[in-house]
């Protein structure tokens, strides 16, 4: 049975969280970013966003935390989530991958650095030759963690009712793509 929930996933920097705010807001749901909510329990043990991925390696509270956090908006209605495992949690939601390389990603991550509070909080760089080492670190680290945790390929876009490249649409492109498609799913 569909739900009225849309989970977003998307490499890092893919625009996640852009996204998902105007996409909720479009269409009037609540919002649950899994990825704020992971810094803000890093920002909790004193620890940056690469170092709390690091700690989730070998600490599987730190992933279950949030796992059941997710687990419970299964739940809800009319919510967009942007989150890496969601997808998984929740297989009846309208599920949405944003693709974009990570060359491209680096320098929108330095941008928003630079306005983000909880981002500079969490996620201490200065460069995009340091954005790109962070992000393929930890995107290294949570692929492990995944298929560790789960045997799951979240970069799968198999997985996924939509996919789209951030690259070659722009962020309203991308939520009117998402809106149009998300109301026709929902009413097949």
């Amino acid at each position: 049975m569909k739900k009225e929930i849309i989970t977003i996933n998307g490499g890092l920097g893919s625009g996640k969280s852009s996204t998902a705010d105007l996409v909720a807001k479009e269409l009037g749901f609540n919002r649950f970013s899994s990825g704020d909510f992971f810094r803000q329990v890093g920002l909790e043990l004193g620890l940056s966003i690469n170092e709390v991925n690091k700690k989730a390696e070998t600490d599987k509270k730190i992933d279950e935390i949030t796992d059941e956090k997710l687990r419970l908006l299964r739940n809800e209605k009319g919510i967009v989530i942007d989150s890496r495992t969601a997808y998984h949690w929740i297989p009846e939601s309208f599920k949405v991958y944003l693709d974009l390389p990570p060359e491209i990603a680096k320098d929108r991550i330095l941008s928003s650095l630079k306005v983000e509070r909880l981002r500079q909080q969490s996620e201490n760089m200065s460069s995009a030759e340091e954005v790109y080492k962070k992000i393929t670190e930890r995107f290294e680290s949570e692929q492990k963690r995944y298929w560790d945790l789960y045997k799951i390929n979240n970069t799968d876009k198999k997985n996924y009712d939509l996919v789209i490249d951030t690259n070659k649409n722009n962020l309203e492109q991308v939520v009117d793509i998402i809106v149009s498609e998300y109301k026709k799913w929902i009413t097949e």
